[in-house]
């Protein structure tokens, strides 16, 4: 049958302490809701709802990339009265699956087997047991163990509060009977609220079938209402995709102490050592090591790489059995070659570097192109930058760029050729020949170092009427 997804994001969110809406609070690096809408997308839904409230604009705005059909609750009175704005726009022939904001962590299998049980004209209640389920409805059920409905904590009695099969929120419904339950929802309760949980009581009394379906993990239906419970989810997040890595043929040096928030991949007998922070979407070819403390972004790396200690790089493509590091930052728009080498406290920042080549020491490579087999020593910077504009550098197969170069772009600098240490230079720079641009080295006989002003006190009246060290005899 069609689906409509229908996710409820007004809530405020005042436990969070936060001027930031609950459902943009972000968890592995992007917001809450993104995380319910990602999952919601993997089911192919006809149609995607968003209930939106406090905070209206912030959260469009935030999700403004995202195709969506955004319906306004404008007073909040309740998860029933929230479902009942967007009701209106659901053709009777869909089946409605009913999302949260703020419940991140609920994979898609589970999901599919409520609409699977919706399209079969159930009312299907997602529920989870646990050893205190303080603050959630309870599941009630009757002697046979069907479902008879769900009592809110604050609403529940002795007898009621001691059931530990809970009401996690989410539920799927065939539209045209989600349609006639809720006019018969009341709010006569503890918060004066139209509770979308009293349909269950509503669908028993018309004798419509109610399915529990009880999710294995718990966390995995876990709300996040402050950011102690934002912790758990980030917790169990990251638990979960460390697993996948390491099924993946990954070997993780400390699964606790690694940050993944995007889409990484690996093949075979990847190390990643601690403290490593994995963003975006990120792939690690066969072999690939990574030291402590580093970040990659976005970016693919070659099998049989290593990355050193507190490297970061970003947006970038890294060939095979290239070396990166300790301490290096590889900038937007890099591309390495095979077998490159960047060494420490290097930066490359939208450049091709060669086959081979080298950079292994205190450098800036800027918009340049880099030949195979280039070696460019330490404290050589390509001066990209005029004030307006960024000028490309092209550096030819098998060039040695001295120590200390400044290479003033626009340039070019020919195959072989060689670049004497401390040279700048400013125009093209012949193939296979050596180039210097030094200026010539003097000694001043008659300079003396600079003395302080006490010590100046000090020298005698003979002494401040002739220069300090020319004094004759």
């Amino acid at each position: 049958m069609p689906l409509s997804v229908v996710i409820l994001a007004a809530g405020q969110g005042r436990r969070m302490n936060s001027d930031l809406p609950k459902v943009l609070q972000r968890l592995a690096g992007k917001p809450l809701l993104q995380h319910v809408v990602d999952t919601a997308r993997e089911l192919g839904p006809d149609a995607l709802y968003v209930v939106y409230g406090h905070g209206g604009a912030q959260v469009q705005s935030a999700l403004a990339h995202e195709r969506l059909d955004w319906v306004l609750q404008a007073d909040q009175l309740g998860t029933g009265h929230a479902v009942m704005q967007a009701l209106p726009l659901i053709p009777d022939a869909h089946t409605v699956l009913v999302l949260y904001g703020d419940v991140p962590l609920v994979g898609p299998a589970c999901l599919r087997e409520l609409v699977h049980q919706a399209d079969a004209g159930a009312l299907a209640l997602l529920t989870v047991k646990l050893p205190d389920p303080s603050g959630y409805g309870r599941i009630v059920r009757d002697a046979n163990g069907q479902v008879t409905g769900i009592v809110e904590h604050k609403d529940a009695s002795p007898d009621e509060l001691a059931i530990r099969e809970a009401n996690s929120g989410l539920m799927a419904a065939p539209a045209a009977r989600l349609r006639e339950w809720l006019p018969g929802i009341g709010s006569n309760n503890s918060q004066l609220e139209f509770y979308l949980t009293d349909v269950a009581a509503v669908a028993v009394r018309s004798k419509n079938p109610v399915v529990a379906i009880t999710v294995t993990h718990p966390v995995d239906v876990l709300g996040v209402n402050d950011r102690v419970q934002l912790a758990e989810v980030e917790a169990a997040f990251r638990a979960a995709r460390a697993a996948e890595l390491m099924l993946a043929g990954a070997t993780l040096a400390d699964p606790l102490r690694i940050d993944i928030r995007g889409e990484v991949t690996v093949e075979r007998d990847v190390f990643i050592d601690v403290n490593a922070v994995l963003i975006g979407k990120v792939h690690l070819g066969a072999r690939v090591s990574v030291g402590p403390g580093c970040l990659i972004r976005d970016s693919h790396i070659g099998a049989d790489t290593e990355i050193k200690a507190n490297s970061v790089i970003e947006n970038a493509a890294i060939g095979e059995h290239a070396r990166i590091g300790p301490f290096a930052r590889i900038r937007p728009g890099t591309q390495l070659g095979p077998e490159a080498h960047i060494g420490n406290f290097v930066e490359v920042k939208n450049s091709f570097i060669g086959a081979g080549s080298k950079v292994n020491h205190l450098s800036y490579i800027g918009d340049a192109t880099v030949g195979a087999g280039v070696n460019i020593g330490a404290g050589t910077i390509t001066c990209n930058y005029d004030g307006v504009n960024k000028w490309r550098t092209s550096i030819d197969d098998g060039a040695f760029i001295g120590s200390g170069s400044m290479l003033v772009a626009p340039l070019t600098i020919g195959a072989g050729a060689t670049i004497g240490a401390g040279s700048t230079i400013t125009a093209p720079a012949a193939a296979g020949k050596l180039t210097l641009a030094r200026a010539r080295q003097t000694t001043s006989e008659t300079w003396t170092r600079p003395v302080t002003l006490d010590d100046a006190e000090k020298l005698t009246e003979a002494d401040k009427l002739s220069p300090v060290g020319s004094k004759e005899p």
